[in-house]
């Protein structure tokens, strides 16, 4: 009929939990939503959306073939077919991702260029509180030597002594994005001055960030000479690389902390263990690295003023349902004719 309104097919391409699956069904009657577990890697762990990827019968592969080719909207991308993707879905108009630093990815499979008529949004905000709240555990821990008292008691050995406060300390934050700004706004309440960077900075009241004060990037070493906590926040783009190395290092007062929730990338991971093991750096808290897995034969492994978090400051257990938000908030987008939110820009990586 004339009137009749369009329908869409919605196909979701990694595991999330049953009742989030009926709220996506529940947004709009013009959705059919696809949904087959039996087909898709099975997650290791809450909100894992690569998963533990087993083989599929050619049967079952030929199924989820069949699937990707209706498709007109997916959640998350095929992992098992990352290569032939945009062969599999010709018609997809959108893919809304369920990480946030897409940008590599999106750029190493040529998807800008191979599948030139779709959207592709990220999941930018739904790891801030996680990645927020691990930020604040490492910079308590290191100001109340926490290793120094495992250690201890790994001895049995009783030596009182005396940690410092955050009050009053400089926190510094490369990348004043979605993570950025919460980091900033947790901290606040301990009395820590804080200090970030932001690409575009003009007309930006430093204070509507949670900051002190606010550079853009070719002031950054105004922002290393002040920070005694550094978090890097900022999304792997082509400027980022190897941002932080042996001359950056240096410019950071002795004894402060190098904090990575981005991408390891980012830092000169040699010269970051010659920092370490001079003393210069006083300890790191490290959630990604050049290599991952982190290789056994790594020095940070044995480092006592090193944390190796596993790439998972950002999951939680409640990521699935800060995503099934995100993704139908946008869903009414798409379907209301509405610029969908957090658009990936395949020039700015992000």
């Amino acid at each position: 009929m004339p009137n009749e309104r369009p329908t869409y097919t919605v196909l979701i391409a990694s595991y999330l939990e049953p009742g989030h699956v009926e709220r996506i069904r529940a947004v709009d009657e013009r959705l059919r939503v696809v949904y087959t577990p039996e087909l898709l890697p099975q997650p290791r762990y809450p909100a894992d959306h690569v998963g533990k990827v087993e083989p599929r019968t050619p049967e079952q592969e030929a199924a989820w073939r069949a699937l990707l080719a209706k498709a007109d909207i997916l959640f998350d991308f095929d992992y098992t077919n990352l290569t032939d993707l945009p062969d599999l879905a010709p018609n997809v108009r959108w893919i809304q991702a369920s990480s946030a630093g897409i940008g590599q990815l999106v750029h190493r499979m040529g998807y800008a260029e191979r599948m030139p008529n779709t959207v592709i949004t990220t999941a930018g905000g739904v790891h801030a509180r996680p990645l927020s709240e691990f930020v604040i555990m490492v910079m308590l821990m290191f100001s109340r030597h926490i290793f120094r008292i495992q250690e201890q008691q790994a001895r049995k050995h009783w030596e009182r002594l005396a940690g410092t406060d955050l009050a009053g300390r400089t926190l510094g934050i490369i990348g004043m994005g979605h993570i950025g700004v919460d980091v900033a706004r947790m901290s606040r309440p301990f009395g820590l001055r804080i200090v970030g960077t932001k690409r575009q900075i003009d007309g930006i009241d430093p204070r509507s960030l949670s900051l002190d004060e606010l550079y853009s990037p070719p002031d950054l070493d105004k922002v290393l000479r002040q920070a005694e906590f550094l978090v890097l926040c900022a999304p792997h783009t082509y400027e980022t690389e190897n941002l932080i190395a042996a001359r950056e290092l240096a410019l950071m007062p002795k004894g402060a902390v190098l904090i990575n929730i981005a991408r390891g990338a980012e830092i000169n991971e040699p010269d970051m263990i010659e920092a370490l093991r001079s003393g210069h750096l006083g300890g790191a808290a490290l959630d990604v690295f050049a290599e991952e897995p982190l290789p056994a034969s790594s020095p940070l492994w044995d480092m006592p003023n090193v944390l190796v978090s596993p790439h998972s400051a950002s999951t939680s257990d409640r990521e699935n349902e800060r995503l099934t938000n995100l993704f139908c908030a946008n869903l009414r987008r798409f379907l209301n004719g509405e610029p969908l939110n957090n658009i990936l820009d395949p020039e700015r990586l992000y």
